[in-house]
């Protein structure tokens, strides 16, 4: 091969290598192996896929599991995007002083070893920071309070920030760095709820965020096995293996819900909505309406404020199962009109609407437009049993029954206890990730139960409210239906009608059905009783 071929075949690579970060470090990146030495980067599958979303969104965010090599990989996308790009300006962000040069150290090892005709000019390199000539750097600093206030930059990497104190100031600070167009990656380890990681990962799952979700689970490297992760219970401990691991957000004991049975529902029953409608396209569809079936729908109504969301929950009644979520902030007569429309989808289902606070409102304008299947509930909030608290057969002007739902320090620990029932029994078939994420940090707290300083329990409440009144309401209803039927055909038998009257036939020489097995004879009349069951 002559030198102009070969300038030809250097020219192809280069082109490759700008065009896919992919390509680039599986083909020329080194890295410093702890037990081989200097190795090739054989990339995983898992690791391309994450360069992928690197490259394709400006903001990640990444929940993994220990030692998948993804700090190693962050800094060969940061080599990546300074060897082939001008003027990148790149920062990151570690726990301690050595993490963040230790990050340095693997993009100085990467680009050392590079064959000559890749590397550009180098400027500066110490042990925190690597300039080259074509005007990109990359700095890492420890964490503290103005971590992240620096000139516009083009990447931000944030090692381990689960663990990093003050996180959230730094995150505010660095996103006015970012807003010029700069990207970031944010990587750790779970460390428990409640932190600004957490928040965060919560929000991306949610969408109401910017970050894109990548989720590693330890079971994602190919040369882990479970004989690997039995392993780490011995090593770690159980709970911190699950956490490390397993990837699972464990809090100290204090949850409301066991987090390994949310950790299954995670992974074994949420999924996407195959639908996203309304006005502001909050309300997830994971099942239209069956008009062989009975729904319930239960509302939460928002204080008013930003920081509070209404939440509705539609339930098909008999599997408990989640058919639709909407959560956001209309006003109190839209939501009003929003509940009616979606309730009379779903089979003029029950509507339950939480009458505190601004619940009101929204409850008006329920009745002005004469929904007629709308929960009462006993004003006597002294009674906490079915008889008394429940009962849907009300007359507007009976002056005992109150529209919608009271939660109070009598009714909350009910619905409480019961939600956690259901939902450590695995008795209801919950889709929506955005329950599950309120359930993860919905806590006891000074003998009571309410959602982490700085998270909503909207949907949570929604949520148990739907199983007391599908628990009470609607049981007592199906008891006193089963009575009547049994009353009904007592009636029957003791009018000398003994027939199999399941069947619809009776006992006269036509051998025809009859056309109602409930009319009975008294006297010379006759008198249709199918009333008394409905």
């Amino acid at each position: 091969m002559d030198n102009k071929q070969l300038k030809q075949v250097i020219k192809r690579e280069y082109l490759k290598c700008v065009e896919d970060p992919v390509h680039f470090m599986r083909k020329y990146c080194t890295i410093q192996h702890p037990k081989h030495g200097k190795v090739k980067f054989d990339l995983y599958p898992f690791q391309e896929r994450c360069l992928t979303d690197f490259k394709d969104n400006r903001y990640n965010i990444i929940l993994k599991a220990r030692q998948l090599g993804i700090s190693t990989l962050s800094a060969g996308y940061a080599l990546w995007m300074m060897l082939f790009h001008n003027d990148k300006n790149i920062l990151v962000i570690a726990t301690g002083k050595d993490t963040a040069k230790n990050l340095v150290t693997k993009v100085r090892v990467m680009y050392d070893n590079l064959p000559q005709w890749l590397k550009t000019g180098t400027e500066e390199i110490n042990k925190l920071s690597v300039r080259f000539t074509n005007g990109s750097q990359i700095k890492a600093i420890a964490s503290n309070e103005s971590a992240g206030r620096s000139e516009a930059l083009s990447l931000l990497i944030i090692d381990e920030a689960a663990f990093i104190d003050k996180i959230d100031e730094i995150w505010t600070a660095a996103q006015q760095t970012l807003a010029t167009g700069g990207d970031s990656i944010v990587l750790s380890t779970p460390n428990g709820v409640g932190n600004w990681f957490h928040k965060q990962w919560m929000g991306a799952d949610d969408g109401t965020n910017e970050f894109n979700t990548i989720r590693l689970h330890w079971s994602d490297h190919p040369d882990r096995d479970q004989t690997w992760r039995d392993e780490q219970d011995k090593v770690l401990g159980p709970s911190q293996a699950a956490q490390e691991c397993d990837t699972d957000f464990l809090t100290s004991g204090e949850s409301v819900v066991d987090p390994k049975i949310l950790t299954w529902y995670q992974e074994s029953m949420v999924k996407a909505p195959v639908l996203q409608e309304g006005i502001d396209r909050n309300l997830w569809v994971w099942e239209q309406p069956d008009y062989s079936k009975q729904y319930i729908v239960v509302a939460d109504v928002a204080r008013g404020d930003s920081t509070d969301y209404s939440a509705t929950q539609v339930f098909e009644v008999e599997s408990m199962t989640q058919c639709a979520e909407y959560k956001g902030q209309l006003s109190t007569t839209d939501y009003g009109h929003f509940l009616i429309d979606l309730a009379t989808k779903y089979n003029d289902a029950l509507l339950v609407v939480e009458n505190n606070n601004v619940g009101w409102a929204t409850i008006q304008t329920i009745i002005d437009r004469g929904y007629k299947n709308l929960f009462y509930q006993s004003k006597d909030l002294k009674y906490v049993d079915v008889e008394h608290q429940v009962n849907n057969r009300y007359r507007s002007e009976d002056r005992s029954m109150v529209a919608g739902f009271s939660t109070t320090m009598k009714t909350k620990p009910l619905i409480i206890a019961k939600m956690e029932e259901y939902t450590r029994e695995k008795l209801v078939k919950i889709y929506s990730n955005r329950l599950v994420d309120e359930l993860f940090v919905y806590i006891y707290k000074n003998s009571k139960t309410q959602a982490m300083d700085g998270y909503n329990d909207d949907l949570v409440m929604s949520y148990a409210i739907a199983l007391w009144v599908r628990d009470t309401a609607l049981r007592l209803q199906k008891d006193r239906n089963d009575q009547q039927w049994a009353m009904m055909n007592s009636m029957l038998d003791s009018n000398g009608n003994r027939e199999d009257h399941s069947a619809g036939f009776g006992k006269g020489d036509t051998g025809k059905p009859s056309k109602n097995p409930y009319e009975m004879d008294f006297g010379d009349e006759k008198e249709d009783l199918t009333w008394l069951i409905k």
